[in-house]
């Protein structure tokens, strides 16, 4: 780690929120636990700040010591109260991020790089004209995807209570307190730390899927709802003052979400399930819109005897219940009254709701969200015509692009299944109709039967015929997802994701199988009411994709459908299975190829192109500042046009703070507009960078895949080493963690495969096999190559992010604390060849990253990373140390419930302090 200098000005209130925090829960642990236990857990956080930030070795020894000699319930204290340090540093750390954009604001500062006005300004400087990025942003497509995938692992009730410990620090920085009223703050601080300490942090219970939908539309109650409004309003009034003229944006970002159409590997997602997501979605839509127009109604007070409203207004309002007459000099309050009544009456048909709202008069319910836009624009358009243009301009405009947005859906839902899921099921198809064995055809036949049955007037699937349960539960889905298209409308369901897919077939699958429903269909008309989207994700399927979309594209039925699509083509990109595929660097590169040859296939093809990008939380998994990521695209890659998966812990990390969560689909926007805009930079020769990096992909592919794939023994090492037998235990999420029950590395998902790695502190997803090939081209190259990739650092994006994201891992691991848990391995000469390996090329990729970026410590251009490191490695080091020795009693045969709560403390802890899971 970096010297870290003295702490600056601008840091003090960080070091004050830290300081209270720190305080208030030592007094809670000292109050619950008692004297002795509290001062011993002092004791040893005092010795772990030497160790750590001193370098003491005897500060080391004795606390090691001490870590050692702790029964079960000094370890579970100590081990909850550095979790709860780690949690509420985190905390502190979003906050001053807020404080400091708000200091720079508040300064008439510059934009700060990643905002909308920063990238505004940047494209007009290079002569971009603001009416260009008007046609942009009529051409856009932006977002954001919740996935239910399972890396969270705080419970829901301690988010809550994180908010409100948020809330009350917010509240002491943004105003002058009275002691008084600083001593009620403290006193409320007090309580939620209180809470939290009485509350077991790990759930009971394994999630189910209705769970997981409930934990993510609270991002869209807290977050979503309220933001997203205002940030496309703010867009229209800065485009407006660079365009002299009033200016409404089309709905170009979208927040989506998997969470109960993600069938992949979830054996709990059912229609049954997939209607439930949908009508739960649509009751948080319409309770907000409710909830907003009874705030507009007692707003709106204008009198008949003071304003002319329009007669479409006067209109609306002779419909409301008039209430004897006691509100009928106010016609807007009638108006919005009326508007209420048929949202609340919308809302009991299709809505599912855990809050019942409040009754009002009968009113006829609203077909669509359109139908509410009218009648709200009735109440706008009134407004403005008697000088209310700034009433107008308030919460009733917010409400407008907010139902605009959201729709009666809230979020549009993906559905996605597995290709072998597919196959099998259009193979009892086929057999159950008397057609051709479809398993045992090769690939041009697949496509001659499949696009036969397309164009087929004659159903394929027969409701008198017994399906066995695999089919009929896809059957179901189909059925549920039609329904759920004609209740509310395409955008509710309006992608189908197929996962591991290698051929055109695949794709033609999930086009037979939606025609059979009639979202998707040839004749007699054209139509296709959801996106097809191929999902790659193994090294070789990257490799091959764009050969799978040429041919695609060359076949008349699919260019007719995409026809009735605007030409948009999307293509998922799978960062996780290809990292665990093919490692970090390559995995990085052949997903940057692939775009680039994407690219040139659907410029030929004359379709636009709109890539989605499968990341995850962690760098192993395609994790890293979002900005950075969507501006090292390949040129001609963008466009306008990209969704990106949120995961796991990221997205609480995003979303679960307004103010953070705006300024993250800010960062997505700015983004987004500046790389639709990206071109090579000057004297960059693509094809002299393509051989260089095409020779260390090659190095570290073989590198890692002679450790994970050809090791004998590698897979023993693995599961006895780390925590993967005990991550499933740890109730995260509703999806098993492999896909099929195998010792297989090929079969375990990316998410535990990551989690396990970061668990015991080696990270080995996002580093291994960079500094092999470093290290073999530099022993070709010499001096002149260090200087070739210093260059490359600093010249190209893509390289210095896949550079910059590896950094920040190889700053988080750790190789001695990984050396702990090699001791877990029972066979000590396995643990001595295989960790030997392993630690052997950590030293090796630092080396390599110390010698490309010319930093003489990891992290030495980013010393707020850095500082907050610091400040938590005297937390999670000890509980490394803890967990190993848990795990050893664990295994050595004590299971008793007491333990293996205490190791998912540890894990629950670790993830805290590194803020990555999976």
């Amino acid at each position: 780690m970096p010297v870290l200098e003295p702490i600056a000005e601008k840091d003090l209130p960080l070091t004050r929120d830290l300081d209270l925090l720190a305080k208030v829960l030592a007094d809670t642990i000292r109050e619950q636990t008692g004297a002795a236990t509290a001062e011993r857990i002092d004791a040893i956080r005092e010795l772990a700040f030497r160790y750590v930030q001193g370098d003491d070795p005897e500060a080391g020894r004795a606390l090691a010591r001490s870590l050692s000699s702790l029964d079960l319930d000094s370890t579970v204290a100590l081990v909850r109260a550095f979790s709860y340090f780690s949690h509420l540093s985190n905390i502190a750390e979003d906050l001053h991020h807020n404080r400091r954009r708000r200091a720079h604001r508040m300064q008439g500062s510059a934009p700060q790089r990643g905002s909308i006005s920063a990238a505004i300004e940047a494209l007009v400087e290079r002569n971009v004209k603001p009416q260009d990025i008007l046609g942009l942003l009529g051409e856009t497509l932006i977002a954001p995807v919740l996935t239910a995938h399972p890396t969270e692992v705080k419970r829901k009730t301690i988010l809550d209570c994180h908010r409100a410990v948020a809330e009350l620090l917010s509240e002491r920085d943004r105003y002058a307190m009275t002691p008084e009223e600083e001593e009620r703050n403290q006193a409320a601080l007090e309580r939620v730390l209180l809470t939290l300490w009485q509350t077991r942090e790990i759930r009971t219970f394994k999630l189910t899927v209705q769970d997981e939908i409930e934990n993510g539309s609270t991002y869209f109650r807290n977050t979503f709802l309220h933001e997203v409004p205002r940030l496309y309003l703010d867009l229209e009034d800065r485009l407006a003052e660079l365009t002299g003229e009033a200016v409404t944006l089309p709905n170009f970002i979208h927040i989506g979400s998997w969470i109960g159409g993600d069938r992949d590997g979830n054996p709990f997602v059912t229609g049954e399930v997939l209607r439930y997501a949908v009508s739960r979605q649509s009751g948080i839509a319409l309770d907000h819109y409710y909830q907003q127009l009874t705030k507009l109604e007692n707003e709106l007070s204008m009198s008949v005897r003071l304003v002319q409203v329009d007669q479409k207004l006067q209109d609306l309002a002779a419909q409301a219940d008039h209430e004897g007459n006691r509100k009928g000099e106010e016609p807007y309050r009638l108006a919005v009254s009326y508007i209420r009544a048929r949202v609340f009456a919308t809302a009991t048909q299709i809505g599912t709701f855990h809050h019942a709202l409040h009754d009002v008069a009968r009113a006829p319910v609203y077909q669509n969200a359109s139908d509410l836009e009218t009648d709200l624009d009735t109440v706008y358009n009134s407004l403005r015509s008697h000088g209310a243009t700034k009433l107008a301009g308030g919460r009733l405009r917010r409400l407008l692009r907010c139902v605009s947005v959201f729709g009666f859906h809230l979020a549009p839902i993906d559905m996605r299944q597995n290709s072998g899921i597919h196959d099998r099921v259009m193979a009892e198809l086929f057999d159950k109709a008397g057609l051709e064995d479809y398993l045992a055809l090769d690939e041009h036949s697949r496509r001659k039967v499949l696009l036969r049955e397309l164009a087929s007037p004659r159903p394929l699937i027969c409701p008198y015929v017994d399906y066995t349960a695999e089919t009929q539960k896809e059957i179901d889905i189909l059925h549920a997802a039609e329904a759920m298209q004609s209740k509310y409308g395409e955008a509710v369901l309006p992608n189908y994701i197929i996962s591991n897919c290698e051929s055109v077939s695949d794709i033609l699958e999930v086009a037979v199988l939606m025609n059979e429903v009639g979202i998707v269909q040839l004749a007699p008309t054209v139509r296709c009411k959801i996106n097809i989207i191929p999902l790659f994700e193994m090294i070789g399927d990257l490799r091959g994709c764009n050969q799978i979309m040429a041919e695609l594209f060359a076949i008349p039925q699919w260019r007719q459908l995409l026809g009735a699509r605007d030409l948009v083509q999307e293509v998922m990109l799978g960062y996780s299975d290809s990292n665990k595929d093919g490692g970090y660097l390559t995995s990085n590169w052949e997903l940057y190829k692939a775009e680039l040859n994407l690219v040139k296939v659907f410029e030929d093809a004359g379709f636009k192109m709109r890539l989605f990008h499968g990341r995850g939380g962690t760098v192993g998994r395609g994790g890293g500042p979002a900005y950075d990521a969507v501006r090292a695209q390949p040129p001609g890659s963008v466009n306008g046009q990209i969704r990106i998966t949120e995961q796991g812990e990221v997205i609480a990390a995003k979303y679960a703070d307004r103010e953070v969560g705006r300024r993250n689909l800010e960062i997505l926007i700015a983004a987004t507009l500046e790389a639709s805009y990206d071109t090579w930079p000057e004297n960059f020769d693509p094809e002299e960078r393509r051989r260089l990096m095409e020779g260390l992909s090659l190095r570290a592919y073989q590198a890692y895949r002679d450790l994970v794939f050809a090791t004998p023994d590698f897979i023993t090492y693995f599961r006895e080493a780390t925590l993967i037998n005990e991550i499933p235990n740890l109730n995260i999420g509703s999806r098993p963690a492999a896909r099929r029950n195998t010792n297989s590395i090929a079969d375990l998902r990316a998410i535990p495969w990551v989690f396990s790695w970061s668990q015991c502190r080696l990270m080995l997803p996002g580093w291994y096999g960079f500094g092999t090939a470093i290290a073999e081209y530099l022993k070709d190259k010499g001096e002149e190559g260090v200087e070739v990739l210093r260059e490359l650092y600093q010249s190209w994006p893509f390289f210095q992010v896949t550079i910059s994201n590896m950094e920040m891992v190889l700053a988080k691991s750790d190789i001695n604390i990984a050396a702990r848990y090699a001791e877990l391995v029972n066979d000590q000469d396995i643990a001595r060849r295989i960790f030997g390996r392993i630690k052997d090329e950590w030293q090796r990729s630092v080396d390599a990253v110390r010698a490309i970026t010319g930093h003489d410590e990891l992290l030495g251009d980013n010393p707020m990373l850095a500082r907050s490191l610091d400040n938590r490695l005297p937390y999670l080091d000890p509980l490394n140390h803890l967990q190993v020795e848990l795990l050893k009693r664990l295994r050595g045969g004590d299971e008793s419930e007491e333990l293996r709560h205490a190791v998912h403390l540890t894990i629950n802890g670790i993830a805290a302090g590194l803020r990555n899971s999976g």
